[in-house]
Parts: structure tokens; sequence; C-alpha cells
């Protein structure tokens, strides 16, 4: 190849000038330039692409790899000899002694639990966790349920916050008494008397950690697994401290015991018997405090009744005259009602009705203004949403007796 100008074609004719070629091959360099910058734009995409591919397919790799491997058991350590470890796999319950290194029986206790591979060796140790379902009973936020929300129940409320709140707020009271705090308090009484608002409430003017579950989410199909539960309840709470542990329907897991030999009931006997041995056992509960409720007071076993375990049982009836005329001016505070609305006289007519059934009734009265497009409530609304509730209440207990 030749370095000279004249030596490379040009499409011009012999009268083309030097620097006219010369610029022309200038213009074509250009060219050449541009298109070597627009390849190196798609090899740099192009690498690009492939390193995400390597990647994905690295990854997909290493799935294939774990998915062909033996799953790994999860056990209990049930004790430590000098011939190895012995286990209890989780499931079958069956029990093998298996040998460990010394220095991973050195870190290994009883009832710590590990990961075993298909021949029943330790892997590893696996670290101490409670059952997720416990975690998520925890409450995050405050409810916005505050006492001056409750009417009617004045005595009740100074006696939840007496057994609750004060040895929370002031333990030094306590100390210099010397006595120690009610334990626990279980409110029973009809439903809808406001059992719940009270926890509620308690959970609201307290900072301590607030725990809520329902006793028939202890209730489970498989030995041991709602024992379990409870036992990581407590821990939460003790994890926590202070804090409330507010359990309702408490009939579900406490009725009393009887000589049915079925596995339902022997597995609800089961998760009570850890009830109670975390509500009054050796271990120390530690700043937890128990509130519990039910409408069945009468089904409730007598051990879980005893104090030590619920130091305050306080009766939530439904409201008086005067608690129900405060129960309405509360759920009316919002409302817009007429002049003609009288509390005295909705108090007097809704007699025998629940706290809940006040507010049934309110909402109602509020459904019919907003039927009539109306923006006030009249006394008439509250009497027609009465009528409507009683008239609900009759045809429930028709149904009922025709289903007897």
């Amino acid at each position: 190849m030749s370095d000279s100008v004249d030596d490379v074609e040009y499409p011009y004719d012999e009268s083309t000038s030097q620097q006219e070629k010369i610029d022309a091959l200038q213009e074509r360099l250009d060219e050449i330039e541009s298109q070597n910058e627009e390849m190196r734009d798609k090899l740099l995409d192009a690498n690009a692409e492939n390193n995400k591919y390597q990647q994905k397919l690295e990854r997909l790799t290493h799935e294939n790899k774990k998915l062909k491997q033996s799953p790994l058991f999860v056990a209990t350590v049930q004790e430590i000899t000098d011939d190895g470890v012995v286990i209890k796999q989780h499931g079958n319950n069956q029990e093998a002694l298996t040998e460990v290194t010394e220095e991973m029986k050195d870190d290994l206790e009883p009832d710590d639990r590990v990961a075993v591979n298909n021949s029943l060796s330790v892997v590893q140790k696996l670290e101490k966790e409670t059952d997720v379902r416990a975690r998520v009973m925890q409450v995050e936020h405050s409810p916005d349920v505050t006492y001056e929300d409750i009417g009617g129940l004045e005595q009740q409320m100074q006696e939840v916050r007496e057994t609750v709140e004060m040895p929370l707020k002031n333990p030094d009271m306590f100390e210099e008494v010397g006595i120690q705090p009610p334990s626990g308090v279980l409110l029973y009484g009809p439903p809808g008397t406001g059992k719940t608002m009270l926890a509620k409430a308690v959970a609201n003017q307290t900072d301590a950690t607030f725990i809520k579950m329902a006793g028939s989410e202890l209730v489970h199909k498989f030995i041991g697994e709602g024992a379990k539960l409870v036992r990581d309840l407590f821990e939460v709470a003790r994890e926590n401290e202070p804090a409330v542990l507010f359990i309702d329907e408490i009939d579900a897991i406490a009725s009393k015991r009887t000589d049915s030999k079925t596995s339902g009931d022997a597995e609800v006997q089961r998760t009570m018997m850890q009830l109670l041995s975390e509500m009054d056992g050796f271990d120390e509960r530690g700043d937890v405090r128990i509130i519990a409720a039910t409408n069945r007071f009468d089904m409730l076993d007598p051990a879980i009744l005893r104090p030590g375990r619920f130091d305050r049982l306080i009766e939530v009836p439904k409201p008086n005259t005067d608690g129900r005329e405060i129960i309405f001016q509360i759920h009316t505070r919002k409302m817009n009602v007429a002049d003609d609305v009288d509390f005295v006289q909705l108090a007097e007519m809704a007699e025998d009705a629940s706290g809940a059934d006040i507010k049934a009734i309110c909402t109602e009265a509020g459904m019919f203004a907003i039927r009539d497009d109306r923006t006030e409530i009249f006394m008439a609304d509250f009497e027609e949403a009465y009528e409507k509730l009683q008239k609900g209440d009759d045809e429930a207990a028709g149904d009922s007796l025709a289903f007897a």
C-alpha cells in the first residue's frame, strides 16, 4: 500500500485539484470514525446485555444446584453425650444419636434447633426464633380509643387501670405499700358491652407493647402447635417489656376440662395447660400484664380463674339508664343532631341495649337522614332506628326458635 495520496482512486477526473482530493479523503475518514463510534456503542450495549445474561445464567445455575440438593430437616437437641448428640426430628418425633465435631458440640445446648440432612447428621445450628404468627399479633400503632370514648363503666375502668396501667406507670407505689401488683384481669359479660374497648383504651394510654390475639387463633390441628404458639406469645411479650397481652374469646381455649378422648379436645386442653403454666409457672413472667375477655364466664375452667392467674375478675354488664345516656352522647359527638333530640328519653327508650346496640342505633339514625337527603338528624330518626333494631332482634329470635 502506497502512502501517496495520488495512489488512491477517487471518483474524480484529472482536473480535480489536490486540495479537493484531500477534502474528500477527510470526509471519508470522518464517516469511518462515526461508524467506528457507533460500532463501539453497540459493542458496549452487547457487553452489558451479555453480563446481564451471564448473571441470570449464574443465578439459574445456583438455583438448579439447590433444587438438586437434598432438603434439610429441622430437629431439636435433646441431650449431649460423650458419644454424640441426641436429636428429635420435628414432625415425626423420631429420635436419633448423631456424631458432631467437638467445635459444634461445644456450641450446642439442649433445646437448640438444628438442621439435619437425610442421614440425620447435624449440618448447622439454627437461631432461636419465635413463631412469626406471634410477632404479627403485636400491635404497632395504638388504637384511637380512649377512656373518654367509654361510657357507663367508670368502676370497671378504675379497676382495669389499677390492674394494668398503674403497675406499668407507677411500679414504685406498689413497692412502697409492699404488695405485688395484680398480674391479670378478666373481663366478662354479655356481647357488645365494651370489654374490647377497655383493652383498646389501655393500649392507647400506656407506652407498653400491646399484643392482641383471639383464643380461637390458638386452636390448631396439629399436636403441640397451639402450646408452642402460647410459649412464643409470652416470649415476644417478655422480649418487649413492659407489655400488655390481650386474649379475646379466652373461652375458646380455657373451657372446663372434660373426659373427652377426642384428639381435638385433648389438643385444646394441652394449649390451656401451657397457658396456665405461662401465667403462673416457675419462670418469671416479667413485666407482662394480661387482659382477657369472654362472653361465656360459665364455661371457663376453675384453674384459670384462681388468684395468681387472674387477680381481678371484672364483670362488664349492660349499661343502666345513666350509662346509656352517656353512650348516646359519646356516639353522637360528631353527628349533626337536631335540638329536639332528648338523650334522657333515648336512654329510657333503649332499655336493655348494650353499648354496641346504641352505636348501631346512632349509625342507623344517620342513615335515615341521608336517605331523606338531610344533614340534620331528628329525634324521630333515632326512634325509627331503635324500632328497626328491635324488629331485627325479634326476627332473629324467631328464626332461632324455628330451627331449634
